[in-house]
């Protein structure tokens, strides 16, 4: 069972696909909790695994105004009480090696994000915390060269390894999501399909991504059709104002609605 090493992970058995759902960013204890119970509410309601995401920093910046967080421990703190709060699991990014045995103290799921796959040390690093470690494919890889990162993780001594599809280069301004990928990539371990980031339009001349979250529910429905594992949804009650990554986040609103549709997909799909 892929989801058996996260601790406090409910609705295993219910054959639905699992959910790393929250905000891109630690913004306040407030909002994280508010996010947090709003999305479990939720999951519960349709029995869906959910692990709740937020980033303690964020270091892959275009731009050095941009905001990066309110500060390590402050922010991993809030996670480990979202998940005291609501007996959820947690997921956040790290960003070195130093990162790795810090935030393992405080989350369950340490996740890399797609610029810094290929760093050996940090990866090796995420593995010998223990902890799930969640491999974003980086926008420049192919589905195939994801082999050799769950490889590290194997080689360093645990079987913990998710992959995450979060949408490959498209010219230099656009990402776009080769379903191809999808079966190749589950032969080496879970593959998530991160929605929301697939749908970014980086690299803007104002410094500040873009995106299309009009094309959240197409694309969310396209990779549950494509037998995902799991999806990954940034979302957030103010995406305008959010403090990261707001132009392609889901409004809060609308989650409830969406997951109920992509239950029902997943079922029919099942059935087949």
């Amino acid at each position: 069972m892929i989801l058996k090493d996260v601790p406090k992970l409910k609705h295993i058995d219910s054959d639905n696909f699992f959910l790393l759902a929250g905000p891109c960013a630690i913004e306040s204890e407030d909002m994280a909790l508010r996010i947090a119970e709003r999305i479990l509410t939720i999951t519960d309601k349709l029995e869906i695994p959910f692990i709740f995401k937020g980033s303690f920093k964020k270091a892959n910046r275009s731009r050095i105004d941009s905001f990066t967080g309110i500060g390590d421990e402050k922010a991993l703190k809030i996670l480990k009480k979202v998940s005291e709060t609501f007996d959820v699991p947690t997921v956040t990014d790290i960003h070195e090696v130093s990162d790795a045995a810090m935030a393992a103290e405080y989350v369950d799921v340490l996740q890399i994000p797609a610029f810094l796959v290929r760093q050996t040390d940090l990866v090796v690093a995420a593995a010998q915390t223990g902890k799930v470690v969640n491999l974003k494919k980086g926008q420049f890889m192919s589905p195939e060269s994801m082999k050799h990162a769950v490889q590290k993780v194997k080689d360093s001594g645990s079987n913990k390894a998710w992959i995450t599809d979060r949408g490959t280069m498209f010219g230099y301004q656009d990402m776009i999501v080769d379903f191809r990928g999808i079966p190749t990539m589950r032969e080496y371990a879970p593959t998530i399909l991160d929605v929301t980031h697939s749908l970014q339009q980086p690299n803007q001349s104002a410094g500040v991504t873009g995106g299309r979250p009009d094309m959240i529910e197409t694309i969310a429905r396209a990779g549950i059709v494509n037998h995902v594992d799991g999806l990954f949804i940034e979302t957030h009650f103010d995406p305008a104002n959010a403090k990261s990554d707001g132009a392609n986040m889901l409004h809060l609103d609308n989650l409830e609605k969406l997951l109920t549709n992509l239950v029902a997909i997943r079922k029919t799909v099942q059935s087949l």
